[in-house]
């Protein structure tokens, strides 16, 4: 397998990444409903998002947590995202920038988790 190298790449982690999250029990219904009819304009910014991370190709200008902020979601659905995600990538790439991707993904998922926990603990 090679590793990621260019959009074309990126855009296969992320239609076939989403395509499986899509179809997933516990996370299908969350991405469904929030998203619904506006698939192709979340898969274009995350088309961006993962260029400008993984390609230093400075495409993706905006805030990534904040569309998450308000979800309802706890630690078990990052899990499952990130074991979908590493169980994705390792279908398709392999080498230095996919590895890089996975790490990057857990992180995400972490910061996110404690993010909005942290939100929910401390409204006023």
């Amino acid at each position: 397998m090679k590793d990621i190298q260019d959009i074309e790449d990126v855009k296969q982690m992320v239609d076939s990444f989403y395509g499986k999250i899509r179809k997933d029990e516990l996370l299908g219904p969350i991405f469904n409903g929030l998203i619904q009819d506006r698939w192709a304009e979340h898969l274009e910014k995350m088309y961006t998002f993962w260029e400008t991370v993984l390609l230093d190709n400075h495409s993706y200008y905006g805030s990534p947590f904040a569309p998450h902020a308000t979800m309802d979601v706890q630690k078990h659905h990052f899990e499952r995202w990130v074991e979908i995600f590493n169980a994705n990538m390792d279908s398709l790439f392999a080498g230095e920038i996919a590895d890089e991707a996975k790490w990057r993904a857990a992180k995400m998922a972490e910061m996110f988790n404690y993010k909005i926990q942290y939100i929910r603990e401390n409204r006023l």
